[in-house]
C-alpha cells in the first residue's frame, strides 16, 4: 500500500462512514449464530477433498457436519451443537418415512431439512453451496 493510499484509508476509518461500517460490521458479527472451521477455503473445495478421501458423494448435511466441527469431533459453538442434533433427527425422521414411502425423493431429503431447521435460504445464495447458486 502507498503512502497516500494509506492515509487515505486512515482518513475513511476516522470518518463518520467508516465509523459507521464498522458498526454495521460488528453488530453484525454479534447476531451471527455459528461459525464454521474452514476459514477461506471454498465449501467445493472442503467436499471435494472429503470425497476424495471417503470416496462417497458429500451432501449438504454431511457438510455442515464437517465444516462446523472442531479437529476433536466436538461442535464450534453450543449453537452448532444443537443445530446438528435437529438435523440429525429430522433425517432419521425423513428417512423412516422414505423407507415406508416411495414417492419421497431421498435426494431432496437434505434441502428439506436444512429448510425447515435454519429457515428458507436468502436470495441467490444455497447455505453450504456458496453465492451464485440458486435454490429451485
Amino acid at each position: 500500500m502507498l503512502r497516500y493510499q494509506w492515509e487515505d484509508a486512515v482518513r475513511y476509518w476516522n470518518s463518520k462512514k467508516g465509523e459507521d461500517c464498522e458498526q454495521v460490521g460488528t453488530t453484525s458479527r454479534q447476531k451471527q449464530k455459528f461459525t464454521h472451521t474452514v476459514g477461506s477455503k471454498i465449501f467445493a473445495c472442503v467436499v471435494e477433498a472429503e470425497e476424495l478421501s471417503s470416496g462417497q458423494k458429500v451432501g449438504r448435511l454431511q457438510l455442515f457436519h464437517i465444516t462446523h466441527k472442531k479437529k476433536d469431533g466436538s461442535p464450534m459453538t453450543s449453537e452448532a451443537g444443537e443445530i446438528m442434533e435437529k438435523l440429525k433427527d429430522k433425517k432419521a425422521e425423513y428417512e423412516a418415512v422414505a423407507s415406508s414411502n416411495s414417492s419421497v425423493n431421498l435426494d431432496d431429503i437434505d434441502n428439506i431439512i436444512i429448510t425447515e431447521v435454519l429457515g428458507p435460504e436468502r436470495y441467490g445464495q444455497v447455505r453450504f453451496q456458496g453465492s451464485d447458486v440458486n435454490p429451485t
